[in-house]
């Protein structure tokens, strides 16, 4: 008797330690699917389903769940208009975005809305797993199919930023550029052709090929141009 008694208590105090979830879609088969996965999952339980952001809503008010599992298109209330009004009214419910689409758009507008994590609904049953424990300890978790799609965004951003800084200068040869240079410099036709071993005709060849090249149809404009990419300073 003390025995069945000691195994009821210690499986109400287990019951009570779960995590409780919620999960909005509006698609049945995927919230039955998301619960039957989050029932394999030590420590967590699913308290409520919701087929729309109002319902959504609606339950997260009455539940106070410690998760909610959002749909990011719903109808009604899409996902982040219900995350908005989550962190707006119930911060203490911690919102993980599901999403159809991993593009660096809908994971940063969701995260700057304040989701607590992002999964794409071809993640596998591993990724929620993570998700749903790190999202639980109050930390940010993004699926790898996700970051990568992020990571890939800032490389792309950061390289469009070099290519619009270097401009019309990164597309110049290295002797183009040496002449140039030298231009800004204020060596004449003579001296640049001295320095580098050419002819001055050569030499005229380059300044004509950068003046095409760059629409630039004097010395002073190059001597700018050159101030301006940082190949001489103003003091030079």
């Amino acid at each position: 008797m003390l025995w069945r008694l000691l195994s009821v208590f210690f499986a109400e105090c287990q019951a009570m330690t779960k995590t409780r979830e919620l999960l909005a879609d509006d698609h049945k088969m995927m919230r039955a699917g998301l619960h039957k996965l989050i029932l394999d999952i030590e420590g967590f339980e699913v308290v409520g389903e919701a087929n729309d952001g109002h319902h959504a809503l609606q339950l997260i008010e009455k539940l106070r769940p410690q998760i909610a599992l959002l749909d990011i298109q719903m109808p009604g209330l899409n996902g982040l208009e219900v995350l908005a009004r989550v962190r707006h009214s119930f911060p203490d419910t911690r919102v993980l975005i599901l999403s159809m689409y991993a593009a660096e758009e809908y994971v940063l507008q969701a995260m700057r809305a304040g989701a607590h994590g992002y999964l794409v609904k071809s993640d596998s049953p591993t990724e929620l797993e993570l998700a749903l424990k790190a999202v639980a300890r109050g930390d940010t978790f993004l699926s790898s199919a996700v970051s990568k799609h992020v990571i890939s965004g800032y490389v792309d951003r950061q390289n469009r930023k070099s290519d619009s800084k270097s401009g019309s200068l990164g597309k110049l040869t290295s002797r183009q550029r040496e002449v140039l240079q030298l231009i800004a410099e204020g060596s004449t036709t003579k001296e640049i052709a001295f320095k580098l071993d050419l002819s001055v005709k050569t030499v005229e060849t380059y300044r004509t090929q950068l003046m095409q090249h760059l629409d630039i149809h004097d010395i002073a404009g190059l001597v700018r141009y050159a101030i301006g990419k940082g190949l001489i300073t103003s003091e030079t």
